[in-house]
């Protein structure tokens, strides 16, 4: 046999191998009617989590101030600033870098209910006092605010709450982050001997910046 024959032959053999191997396969398993094929099904959840806030909140909506140490030519009304608590839930991640925040309070003047000519706001101060500085050690209480009726404790604070009085404050918010701090003060109103008699309202601004 030559050559070009035997390669014919081989080749018809392993042509008739592979169709021998094939006819053996297995036929695919067909479902029956009425079958079923059951799949689980799953999913992780994560918690939502809120970012952290910087709020303010105050003790009372009201102050009543009364009349005590009167001289004879200086009239005084003392009451107390309700509790202001500052609360920050933040992370030090979440304060924005060289953030600062602080409470500052300014006063109307008093209008009287009858007419009477109205105190000017220069005439009620304050004495803010710390009462929980939280465990930061970064924040502090305002200085005393006195009246113009005063001798300045310091240069420029006789000037009473007129505009923007420091109440309590932090020079760093992400190190006094994540803790609450509270704070009250001494309000005292104090005008001349002569004021004309009768009921008279202010409003006391507490405003908390960043």
């Amino acid at each position: 046999m030559n050559t070009r024959k035997r390669r014919h032959l081989l080749a018809a053999c392993a042509a008739g191998a592979l169709l021998a191997g094939a006819a053996v396969l297995p036929a695919p398993a067909l479902a029956e009617p009425g079958d079923n094929a059951d799949l689980e099904v799953t999913v992780d959840i994560d918690e939502i989590t809120e970012p952290g806030v910087l709020a303010m909140s105050v003790a009372g909506d009201s102050v009543a101030l009364s009349e005590d140490g009167s001289t004879l030519l200086i009239r005084q009304f003392v009451g107390g600033l309700p509790t202001v608590t500052i609360t920050d839930t933040r992370t030090a991640e979440e304060v924005p870098e060289g953030a600062a925040w602080a409470v500052l309070g300014s006063a109307t003047d008093f209008v009287g209910d009858a007419g009477q000519a109205p105190i000017g706001a220069g005439h009620l101060g304050w004495r803010p006092r710390l009462i929980d500085g939280g465990g930061t050690g970064q924040v502090s209480e305002g200085e005393e605010v006195v009246t113009v009726l005063d001798e300045p404790t310091q240069p420029g604070n006789n000037v009473g709450l007129v505009d923007q009085e420091l109440l309590v404050s932090t020079f760093d918010s992400g190190g006094a982050a994540g803790d609450s701090y509270s704070v009250d003060a001494d309000l005292f109103l104090r005008t001349p001997a002569d004021v004309a008699a009768g009921s008279y309202t202010s409003t006391l601004t507490l405003s908390l910046f960043e």
